[in-house]
């Protein structure tokens, strides 16, 4: 294509400096004209990546940053993930439960991440939604939901956390670390570092299964809560999930206690004491201790006693953290496990 417009010659009456003006347009009029034909750079082409993007976690669209940079986190169940995908968390609810912050003020297996970016602690131990706090950090985006108490408040608060900024609730059916992964990961635009991630998982979970010896025979999994009622985990849930991931046998604690009513999130049932023995009768055992009665104390309790695990002296204690655990709880939750069942 013969391009003859952009010779310098000068219009009749045209100033230097309108010629120039002129011929520069001219030029630009013409790179538009190659691109036409083919001839252009196609990342100059290439728009600009939006501010916004909108998602849909099942609550309906929301219109987010593309790039947030000041995350404000309203359930510490949820917090772990967030560090785990790099995002940029200003400031977080700390209440996991079962879970003591350390002296950080943070629980212990995302307290570095958090103070690494200085990220202010919102509330604790489900005390309810600040809402002074959470738009004193100017947060260009909220998430919220997930399991627990602090699920419930960001719901009831709804409308003034949309007015601070945008805000996505995870669904309380959002319950397995890998699934919470994926949706945070939307949330926040960072599921490049979601394969990752699982690599990393997988391979320590095929490590820990070569190193451990799980126990024989049935295992259940006793939750043992303040108060005085009594909780069990259906082999549903989180982590009994993963205990089958790596070779456990779960009991079919459910259908023993004529498939009761599963509480919370799905991840928990009630059981009387008079019933204890006929549903938690499998040889084996775990007690995790999430604020309610440590091992030692049970063993002394006689409802707890003659249950055949603790005859058998076969119940290890778990820490609460293996309790619905994020991404960095699953991993140390992993680690726990090789701990507890060492390879015969």
């Amino acid at each position: 294509m013969r391009l003859a417009f952009l010779r310098g010659a000068s219009i009749p009456g045209e100033t230097e400096v309108t010629t120039s003006l002129r011929l520069a347009a001219l030029a630009a009029g013409a790179a538009l004209v190659l691109a036409g034909c083919g001839g252009g750079d196609p990342a100059a082409e290439a728009p600009a990546e939006s501010a916004t993007r909108t998602v849909d976690v099942g609550a309906g669209p929301v219109e987010v940053p593309s790039q947030p940079k000041r995350i404000a986190v309203l359930s510490g169940g949820l917090a772990g993930t967030f560090y785990a995908l790099g995002a940029p968390v200003a400031g977080t609810d700390t209440s996991v439960l079962g879970i003591t912050p350390d002296a950080s003020g943070f629980p212990s297996t995302w307290a570095e991440q958090a103070k690494a970016q200085g990220t202010t602690i919102l509330s604790k131990g489900g005390e309810g939604m600040n809402l002074e706090a959470i738009a004193a950090l100017q947060p260009d985006l909220i998430v919220g939901g997930g399991q627990g108490i602090t699920a419930v408040q960001a719901q009831e608060v709804l409308p003034q956390l949309q007015a601070i900024a945008p805000t996505v609730l995870v669904p309380r059916t959002t319950i397995a670390w890998n699934d919470q992964l994926d949706t945070i990961a939307d949330i926040v635009n960072a599921q490049d570092e979601v394969p990752g991630l699982k690599a990393a998982f997988e391979q320590k979970l095929a490590a820990t299964k070569a190193a451990i010896t799980p126990p024989t025979g049935p295992v259940s999994i006793y939750l043992s809560l303040p108060g005085e009622k009594l909780y069990m985990a259906p082999p549903t849930a989180a982590y009994p999930t993963l205990l089958s991931g790596l070779g456990f046998t779960l009991d079919p604690v459910v259908e023993k206690a004529d498939n009761p009513r599963i509480v919370s999130t799905g991840d928990s049932f009630e059981i009387s004491p008079e019933l204890l023995a006929n549903v938690a009768n499998a040889p084996n055992m775990q007690v995790i201790e999430m604020g309610g009665q440590k091992l030692d104390q049970l063993k002394a309790n006689p409802v707890f006693a003659q249950l055949p695990a603790f005859q058998g002296d076969e119940v290890k204690a778990m820490s609460a953290v293996v309790y619905r655990p994020d991404y960095p709880a699953v991993m140390v939750a992993l680690d726990q496990i090789a701990q507890a069942y060492p390879k015969a």
